[in-house]
Order: structure tokens, then sequence, then C-alpha cells
């Protein structure tokens, strides 16, 4: 089938009480990965592309790539969606360009410039049957050119969200409820630590979540900012001379909560990257003599694949929903 927009597919996510998984991509690798494991759990799958993606490969290569995916793997529905978008000049040359999804970030803006700006898109992509993701609320950390400190930040205000929707028009919402962009999603001051001495993140705001569905009845939900942080790659990279200390993600289990409430995407990007760097490390600690990029890209293509498999069974939940 060719691209779809998230239309269809976010309607039957809320109503079956699963979230689609949106995976970053920048190369072929990851890419093969993500969509050989959605076409073998027979899973919806929403293929995000940053504007630091699209300055490293090019828009035109990645967009070709992803085609790509369309063809070998026909039988499930993808989106091609432009991930934090960061103004009107971005997201037209991503509809222009192929894109059936587009992020419009203004969430770093006053209210009512969040609303001029994200009205703006939604109305320019609807003239070319392309959806529209906007976001209230604004997430700390760091991840690609998205840069927002602790202090910065701010939950999403569940009082705003029916006043944004209704003057933007727009598809979806990303709201703040406690992720955080990156690998390094909180400081230790953040966090406690359990009895083996590893960093507890602080829970989400379920609250804040439900008051938003709440006033939003049926509409779909975004949390950015989902990685877990697999702690298996973390060590893997420091184990093969890396230096993460302390990096953590969100706990799996919360995903799956916020999954069977009114989130209908989970956007995955650190955990997919760790993996890869985590197997790439200790493929040339146990194998110094090689350099052929395909010996030691291969492994990772397999363990990003494997990783990508446990989200959309057991966290997502939309594996068998393609």
């Amino acid at each position: 089938m060719p691209l779809v927009t998230s239309t269809e597919m976010f309607k039957k996510a809320y109503d079956g009480g699963y979230a689609v998984g949106a995976f970053n991509v920048n190369n072929m690798e990851i890419l093969q990965a993500i969509t050989e494991a959605c076409r073998e759990e027979h899973a919806p799958v929403i293929l995000q592309v940053s504007k630091g993606a699209r300055a490293y490969a090019n828009h035109t290569y990645l967009v070709k790539l992803v085609e790509a995916a369309v063809i070998e793997c026909p039988e499930i529905p993808i989106v091609l969606h432009l991930d934090h978008g960061p103004d009107f000049e971005t997201c037209k040359s991503c509809i222009d360009g192929g894109f059936t999804s587009v992020m419009i970030d203004a969430s770093s803006e006053p209210f009512a410039k969040n609303i001029e700006i994200t009205r703006k898109v939604v109305e320019y992509a609807h003239d070319h049957g392309v959806v529209v993701e906007a976001e209230l609320g604004t997430l700390a950390g760091v991840e690609d050119d998205v840069k927002v400190s602790a202090e910065d930040s701010s939950y999403t205000h569940p009082e705003e969200v029916e006043e944004f929707v209704s003057k933007t028009g727009c598809d979806s919402l990303a709201i703040a409820i406690g992720t955080s962009h990156g690998a390094y999603k909180f400081t230790a001051a953040q966090c406690t630590r359990n009895e083996k001495g590893v960093l507890v993140p602080p829970p989400l705001r379920f609250d804040v979540l439900e008051e938003v569905s709440r006033r939003l009845p049926g509409f779909p939900i975004v949390l950015h900012g989902s990685s877990s942080v697999p702690q298996e790659y973390v060590q893997m990279i420091n184990a093969h001379g890396g230096k993460m200390p302390d990096a953590v993600g969100i706990p799996e289990e919360q995903l799956r909560k916020a999954a069977t409430l009114s989130v209908c995407k989970i956007n995955i990007d650190s955990d997919l990257r760790l993996t890869m760097t985590g197997t790439i490390r200790q493929f040339f600690d146990e194998h110094p003599d090689k350099f052929d990029p395909r010996e030691y890209l291969k492994p990772a293509r397999a363990n990003i694949k494997e990783l990508v498999r446990h989200k959309l069974v057991d966290v997502l939940g939309c594996n068998g929903k393609a």
C-alpha cells in the first residue's frame, strides 16, 4: 500500500487501547530494522525524520529509503512524519516533498503565537491531504536540534487544550507529562535510587494526561521523549570504552499504561541509537581486525530489529494491528 496518514491509524489505536510506534530514521540499517520488525509483527508504523536527520542524510535520500520500505513491506501501513518541525517553511518543504504527516513545534512560543503558527501549518497541510501534530507544554532534554533546559520545561496545562485544538485544527497533540528528550532525561537530583543503586526517574503525570483526555475525548495524544534507555546497551557501551554514567529513561510499564489510555503515538529514538552504538563498540572490541561496515552494521541492525519487536509487543501493544 502507498504511504498513509495517521488518521485511521490513530482511530484504531485509541479505540483499541494501544499506541503506534514512531521511530526516528537516520540511515538504511535503522529503517530496515524497524520495518522488518513491523512486517513480521504485523504492526503499523510511523517513520519519523527530524530536521537534523534531513541535514545529515538529505531529504531525497530519506524519502527514497522510506519508499523502498513501502515496496518491501506492502502489507503494513506506513506514515512518513516530520518530527519537531521548527517553522512553517520546513513543514511546507516536507509536505511538498512527499511526507504524509508533519509536526509543527511552536511550544516554546507564547500560547497565542503557538496557535497562530500551528494554524498556518494546518491550513497548508490539510489543503494537501497531510495531517498535523502540534505541541503544548515543553519537554526538557536534548534531541537533534531540540535543546530545552529543565528550568525551561513545563507541563501541559489541561485548561488550554480545548481552545488550542479548536483554534488550530491540529490532528494530534503532543503533551508534556514528564517525559524528556535524549538519553540523559533526568539529573540525579530528580531521581531516587533503588536498592541496587540504580536511578529511578520521577513518575509520569498521569493526572495531567487523564485531564487532557477528559477535555478532548477521542482525540489522539502523543508522547515525545519516551525512550526507555535500555540499560543493557548503556552497560554495553560503558564496557567497551564509552562513558555514559546515569543515563536513564522512561520506565516501560509507564509507557504501556499511557498506551492503554489516550496516547496513540509514542516516540522512540535514543533507544535505537544506543543499541547501534553499543553493538558496534562491542563488535570492534571483539574483532579489532575488521573494517568492512557491512560486518559491524549487520549485527547492529539485527539488535535494533529485536529491540523494535520488543517495543511493538510489550510496550506499545500494536502487534497484529496492521
